[in-house]
């Protein structure tokens, strides 16, 4: 019939629609409750945990934009309140890996498509079982035809129409989801960004391309191992296997001396990857990541990427440092020159022809660079939370949001780095990370002025160190 939705979006939408008329639900419930006399404190943090697991019950359930926005939020956990996040980690934990799987004839129909009526000539052994299932694709176990162990990307059919629909039901259920999250994300935001970036990840051309790149960049490094590509079409993606504890594991069970590895190896290949090639992997998600029994980085899924040709951008690595040191005026000046300031109204000293404050800059953002200003930090949940509410949700960030200029490309850069430090601090790494950013970060220590100024004399740490 004209104007029905298709069956599974149809279904998808009724699942999201629930997450509104639930909360509405519990909120009258509480109301009820409070007017018999609860206790007003507990009835609200009832309805939100109730809130917060029908949430996570639902995106656990769903493809395409929900599953990719639940996985954010799996990574973002570290940065939220503890009473929300600590009934179902594990919930979370397990959208960075797994979601619901293709009925096993349409992945047949999908490789047919796709490598041709013959395809098991390509493919002689070929897991009809899932190892992992994300967003808009689900991965396979086979053999290449020339003996090589392989994994096989699938896309599911209909994923460009599954995303268009999701995304826009999840910003239209954005306040419910800021509700349930305690206001410390802005949903609205990160879906917008989230829409944007998935939709290159759609084209498997593409992201083998990418994964060639970084391949070749790190062929044979001693600290970290990319799949070599095996054959590419638009919706399927076969490229070696690799072996590995995932980073979820190691996160969950992992020794401190797995979790710091794991940790320097993140942090490390981040600032190598625009070094190397001009490239930074942009989906940062436990999922992703693997250690390898030789203590090496395996890297996975390299559909979004924020291409950096010139490499990273000086100018970050000088306002970063600038704040490191506690020097705002530096910072506005960098930023002045980079074009990310807008002066208050009335020009520069608002009118008054006093000289601005410029405090709030660095005060925002000082617990965000505090790894960066010790030889050695430790990262866990609860500095993280401390970072992204300073940065965030206080008059100094109110001020930041309104005089700062994002380019899109220091959005992502941001957004990046932003999963980076949750993912160090779900790990509780102990770990270097001023010494990464020194050799990594083009700015941040020879253009640096203010206390410790010189580069340290020690280099980055080894594998071997």
């Amino acid at each position: 019939m004209d104007g029905e939705l298709p069956k599974g979006t149809a279904r998808r939408f009724m699942k999201m629609a629930s997450l509104p008329v639930g909360f509405a639900g519990r909120t009258a419930f509480g109301l009820a409750r409070r007017l018999a006399g609860g206790a007003e404190d507990l009835i609200r943090t009832e309805i939100e945990e109730r809130t917060a697991r029908q949430l996570f019950a639902v995106l656990g359930e769903l493809k395409g934009g929900a599953q990719k926005f639940g996985q954010v939020l799996s990574v973002m956990e570290s940065a939220l309140p503890e009473h929300l996040v600590r009934p179902y980690r594990a919930a979370l934990t397990s959208l960075q890996e797994s979601g619901p799987a293709l009925p096993v004839r349409t992945v047949h129909a999908v490789l047919r498509e796709h490598l041709g009526e013959d395809w098991r000539e390509s493919l002689p052994e070929f897991g009809d079982k899932p190892v992992a299932t994300a967003s808009i694709g689900q991965v396979h176990r086979g053999r290449w035809r020339d003996g090589r162990e392989v994994a096989v990307k699938v896309q599911h059919p209909g994923a460009a129409e599954a995303l268009a629909s999701d995304f826009g039901h999840l910003i239209r259920i954005s306040p419910i989801i800021d509700r349930v999250t305690g206001g410390e994300l802005n949903v609205k935001e990160i879906v917008a960004e989230l829409r944007a970036r998935t939709i290159e990840e759609l084209d498997y051309l593409h992201e083998a391309e990418s994964q060639a790149v970084f391949a070749k960049a790190f062929a044979d490094d001693p600290d970290f191992l990319v799949p070599a590509v095996v054959e590419a079409t638009e919706r399927v993606l076969v490229t070696e296997w690799l072996d590995g504890t995932p980073a979820s594991a190691v996160m969950a069970d992992g020794t401190q001396e797995d979790r710091n590895r794991l940790g320097l190896l993140l942090a490390r290949f981040n600032h190598a990857g625009p070094n190397r090639c001009g490239l930074l992997h942009a989906d940062p998600h436990p999922g992703n990541f693997r250690l390898t029994g030789d203590g090496r980085l395996g890297v996975l899924d390299f559909g979004a990427v924020v291409r950096l040709p010139d490499g990273p951008i000086p100018s970050m690595g000088q306002m970063i440092r600038a704040c490191v040191d506690g020097d705002p005026e530096r910072m506005v000046a960098l930023m002045r020159e980079a074009g990310l300031l807008r002066e208050r109204k009335g020009g520069r000293g608002g009118g008054s022809g006093e000289p601005e404050d410029w405090g709030w800059l660095t005060r925002s953002l000082e617990m965000l660079v505090q790894p960066l200003a010790e030889e050695v930090f430790t990262f866990d949940r609860a500095w993280l939370r401390e970072a992204v509410r300073r940065a965030t949700l206080t008059k100094d960030a109110e001020v930041l949001r309104e005089r700062m200029v994002m380019l899109p490309e220091h959005v992502q850069l941001q957004r990046v780095w932003m999963a980076e430090m949750a993912m160090l601090s779900q790990l509780g790494a102990r770990i270097p990370y001023r010494a990464e950013a020194v050799a990594g970060m083009p700015g941040f220590a020879a253009d640096a002025a203010g206390p410790g100024a010189d580069a340290p004399d020690a280099a980055a740490p080894s594998r071997d160190s």
